[in-house]
């Protein structure tokens, strides 16, 4: 997949060997921007847990566990986690993030292509749904290119430096 200046973003799922890089990657992803779930704290979370969850992910119908690579290095990341309960397997819940110094080369958009591409051919799944701060507006504008939708908003979801934003949930039909 080429990028916006010429390079070449390779995607493909996660192996248990990513779970060291893909730590460090969430602990610097964290502190670059308050567009995620966590901050600069990462998740603490230990290359054994990751590895766990790289299984789990890329086990499941409907979940996938991706990676960016670029001149080997991950530069991005982005899941597809099936939902397990009877009455909501028909959903996947997607998510997505890139390192700062990638933002505006298309990154998310390839990554976001090739989330859709592997639940449609999945086959397991209906609908893809996010979550994504209201005042996000690049997030925004790139899952709105891919067709998904407004379906609600939680108030005050995220706390920041004691400050409340919104939550927009989003829905895309497959």
């Amino acid at each position: 997949m080429l990028l916006k200046d010429g390079r070449e973003l390779t995607v493909r799922k996660a192996i248990k060997s990513d779970a060291a890089e893909i730590v460090d990657y969430l602990n610097v992803i964290g502190g670059e921007s308050d567009n995620l779930l966590f901050g600069a704290e990462g998740l603490g979370i230990t290359v054994e847990q990751e590895e766990e969850y790289i299984e789990t992910e890329n086990g499941q119908e409907g979940s996938a566990l991706l990676v960016g690579l670029l001149n080997e290095k991950i530069i991005c990341i982005g899941h597809i986690t099936a939902l397990p309960k009877t009455h909501v397997a028909h959903l996947g819940e997607v998510g997505i993030s890139v390192l700062k110094e990638f933002w505006g080369i298309g990154v998310g958009t390839r990554l976001m292509s090739e989330i859709i591409r592997v639940a449609r051919e999945s086959g397991a799944l209906e609908a893809l749904h996010l979550g994504v701060k209201a005042d996000n507006e690049p997030a925004i504008g790139l899952y709105r290119k891919y067709g998904f939708r407004e379906t609600g908003r939680f108030p005050g979801f995220f706390k920041i430096n004691g400050q409340y934003y919104d939550e927009i949930n989003m829905i895309l039909n497959l």
